[in-house]
């Protein structure tokens, strides 16, 4: 999550703090909006962890699906 911060600080301006709670506003809007379980992942994966992705098994499909429409497509 510090390299995303950084980057968003380089990228906009704006200072660590702000760059900060804006990546903590989103990282909390999509742990909401994903499907149980992949917010989950994302955010360990955000945190420099790697997702399990073990727990996702052949269903995954199905747990993507939720995701149609999250970026208003």
């Amino acid at each position: 999550m510090e390299q995303l911060i950084k980057m968003v600080t380089e990228k906009t301006g704006i200072s660590e703090t702000q760059a900060k709670q804006s990546v903590e506003t989103v990282m909390g809007f999509l742990k909401d909006k994903l499907p149980a379980g992949l917010g989950t992942q994302v955010e360990s994966l955000m945190k420099g962890g790697a997702p399990d992705l073990g727990n996702m098994g052949d269903g995954i499909k199905d747990k993507l699906s939720g995701l149609t429409g999250l970026f208003g497509k």
